[in-house]
């Protein structure tokens, strides 16, 4: 519901839900309220006036509802039940929000520096028919992806693999459907995701470039609530089904429907993920491709049993699968001979959590989980009577076991340990000629760590400082990683903030070559051995200041990053480096400016980010430095939503400067059939520009039946970008170029219905 359709009936007193009222105090006086579901389930009260000042207004919901409302700062409240044994823990755990609509209503900046989108309270973005998680981060300052997926993050320069992915604790190896343009986690269980770009928690491992911490609802919220819906590309349904007092279960599956309907957005995913793969380069020699068969879906359930007041025990588990099946028909001897061709991947994850309430100080939890990544592929090529299987396996087991003790109101203390156990297995098989590969590696790391968090009495300072050592078993090597993050608040306007870490992490992607898993997917997960396949190790530092006042937001931070470890197999050359096996580094320096601006009903944003990226390889380009194949100097983006009423509005234009490429040498030599390069990604692809749209209206269908209708449309000027481009022999002996297109115009409907 509005704000407006609930200030229309304050003239009346009438009751709403506290959640409604909530959602219109929270615009009116630029406030975050925190709570468990179960807080305030059921309740209800009538709008304060707007005359009223907050704590006038907290006081009248304080006397109907019964409930605490704690003032924690200029920009946080907390409710809790007076009778709640463990309200003070509930308080204390909250960071302070140093930014609340960051961008758009259900994005906050918290004091740390890490930047939560809360889900449930997501407004809209452009292009987004509905709330895609990892869609949603790219909306961030200094977070893009060069080739438009969520399989291929770029944060701050960094690769995809050097992003931690977590669900609900449990690391995740594949993130995307299609291929990586469909996000592969359900938004509409998901709470809240956390977003950390620098002086991350010790409490992390890996992910030398971010932490994407998706985390699930963890409460009881006693009562039934379900959703289903569908879009041109899936249709998917969720429920959160109590099963008594103390259990509940929640459950949600999602599959696509492109194997049923042929839509025009399928249209547009199936040419931009397979435009420059086996599946769409077999249309010659005599070779024809059909009977494509396509579909991906997802199933996770999470099982909330709370065994006393103090005890509580969490299950989860999630399949992700995406499928591909075609066949190739020849002719050979007047006869035809047809194969086919597949490619399935898939990430398993099983977990469970106890979590222990000591007393009203000291908190424990303890985690297990299992995950389990598989990427295969059968690739039969007719023409020449040639069958390749290639497999990609990841297993791994985690523990988890930490403590909270919060000393008094202004320091808690976070300690704990993690065991971390990985097996990795790469295969392949030719059958003509003969030829196979197996590759295991088994590696366990131990790790402890400890952190200290301070706020400050009068809420004006926060500094947690901590220490993460990490003792890798094979390698017999001790990691040390100091961590740090601090804000100051200077005045009511200005805050500072200074983040620094230090992290390794052991697994990488590589690509071995271009046509790697029918060259739809071409990265394979490894490990390091420390001979090849070195520790990736990093440093970084930033410092930011942020004006803030009357919904003005003006940020701006500078950073800086050192990469070392880096392999030439794992940044995707496609150029003379191709084949070659380096191990270097990169360096990464830039800025992050943002400017919001917050009306009542409309949220408008330029976000700028400069970064100069640059590899040093000692034994390529004779050691000399030469620009990051991620390289994108410009990003900008301009975009605003507006809301009225139930509709929801949105559109935003994104630019930036086109990634480095390698061209041909004007004179090659034609005796040794190999192109010969210019200096390595000496030019840049054209600019990128791209605008988008999006459009929902929510209505009722009965007392406690929501729906809502959506449109979205990507890339509404239908702007054909370059996203890469490299080149080849062709079969006259001459060089061509291969240009990767990104996304055409493509539009997307939806309906969903909330009960």
């Amino acid at each position: 519901m509005s704000v407006i359709g609930i200030k229309a009936q304050n003239n009346s007193k009438e009751t709403q839900s506290l959640v409604y009222i909530l959602s219109a105090l929270e615009q009116r006086y630029n406030i975050h309220f925190n709570y468990i579901d179960q807080t305030i389930e059921g309740a209800t009260a009538s709008l304060p006036d707007e005359t009223l000042s907050l704590a006038q207004a907290l006081d009248q919901l304080k006397r109907e509802t019964q409930l605490d409302f704690i003032v924690i700062d200029d920009y946080s409240v907390v409710i809790s039940k007076p009778s709640s044994p463990f309200s003070n823990i509930i308080t204390q755990k909250l960071e302070e929000i140093v930014i609340n609509n960051y961008l758009t209503k259900g994005i906050l900046k918290k004091s740390d520096g890490k930047v939560v989108i809360e889900t449930e309270k997501f407004g809209i973005l452009p292009g987004l028919i509905e709330p895609d998680i990892l869609q949603t981060i790219q909306a961030l300052p200094g977070i893009i992806s060069v080739d438009e997926t969520v399989s291929n993050i770029n944060v701050r320069g960094g690769s995809h693999d050097e992003n931690l992915i977590l669900w609900d604790g449990i690391k995740m190896y594949q993130s995307g459907h299609f291929f990586g343009l469909v996000s592969a986690f359900n938004p509409y269980l998901t709470k809240t995701v956390n977003v950390s770009k620098n002086g991350t928690s010790v409490m992390f491992g890996d992910g030398i470039s971010s932490v994407i911490d998706i985390q699930q609802s963890n409460s009881l919220s006693h009562k039934f609530k379900a959703g289903t819906g569908f879009n041109l590309i899936s249709a998917d349904g969720f429920a959160k089904v109590p099963l008594g007092k103390k259990t509940e279960l929640q459950v949600s599956a999602r599959r696509s429907i492109t194997d049923f309907i042929f839509t025009p957005t399928y249209d547009q995913y199936f040419k931009r993920v397979f435009q420059d793969s086996d599946l769409s380069n077999n249309q010659s020699n005599n070779t024809l491709t059909s009977n494509e068969t396509f579909y991906f879906y997802d199933i996770s359930t999470k099982l909330l049993y709370d065994i006393s007041d103090t005890d509580q025990l969490r299950f989860n588990f999630l399949t992700i699968n995406n499928n591909l099946s075609y066949d190739e028909e020849t002719m050979t001897d007047d006869m035809n001979e047809t194969l086919r061709s597949s490619l399935k991947q898939n990430n398993l994850a099983f977990g469970g959590e106890y979590l222990k309430y000591w007393n009203s100080s000291l908190t424990t939890t303890a985690q297990l989980y299992l995950s389990k990544y598989n990427l295969n592929t059968t690739n039969y090529d007719v023409a020449n009577n040639q069958r390749l299987l290639q497999e990609n396996d990841v297993s791994d087991l985690t523990l988890k076991i930490n403590a909270t003790n919060h000393i008094d109101p202004n320091l808690k203390i976070h300690a704990g340990y993690q065991l971390n156990g990985v097996v990795v297995s790469n295969s392949e098989d030719v059958n003509n000629p003969e030829f196979h590969n197996f590759t295991k590696q088994i590696n366990q790391t131990h790790s402890i760590y400890g952190e200290a968090e301070f706020t400050s009495g009068n809420k004006n300072t926060y500094a947690r400082i901590g220490i993460r050592t990490n003792y890798i078993d094979k390698l017999s090597e001790v990691f040390t990683e100091p961590r740090l993050a601090v804000s100051h608040k200077l005045s009511n306007l200005f805050r500072l903030e200074f983040l620094a870490e230090f992290k390794s992490q052991t697994m990488s992607q590589i690509i071995d070559l271009q046509n790697d898993f029918l060259g739809i997917e071409k990265r394979r997960w490894v490990l390091s051995n420390d001979i090849d396949i070195p520790i990736i190790k990093s440093k970084q530092g930033s410092a930011g200041i942020h004006y803030n006042k009357n919904k003005l937001l003006i940020s701006a931070e500078a950073f800086i990053k050192d990469v070392d470890g880096i392999t030439s197999r794992s940044q995707g050359f496609q150029n003379q480096y191709q084949f070659t096996d380096a191990i270097g580094r990169y360096q990464v320096k830039g800025i992050d400016f943002l400017i919001n601006k917050q009306f009542t009903n409309t949220s408008a944003w330029l976000s700028y980010s400069f970064s100069k990226n640059d590899y040093t390889f000692d034994d390529l380009n004779n050691g000399n430095t030469f620009p990051n194949n991620l390289d994108v100097r410009h990003s900008l983006t301009f975009a605003g939503t507006y809301q009225i009423n139930n509709i929801k509005l949105a559109l935003g234009v994104n630019w930036h400067s086109g990634k480095p490429v390698t061209l041909p040498d004007a004179i090659q030599n034609t005796s040794n059939n190999i192109i010969e390069y210019n200096s390595p990604n000496a030019s840049n692809l054209e600019d990128y520009l791209r605008a988008d749209f999006s459009a929902n209206y929510t209505f009722k269908m009965g007392n406690t039946t929501n729906a809502i209708i959506g449109l979205s449309i990507w890339n509404v000027l239908n702007k054909v970008n370059t996203i890469n481009s490299y080149y080849i022999i062709d079969e006259n002996d001459e060089i061509s170029a291969i240009k990767n297109r990104s996304l055409g115009i493509t539009p997307n409907v939806n309906f969903r219905i909330h009960f």
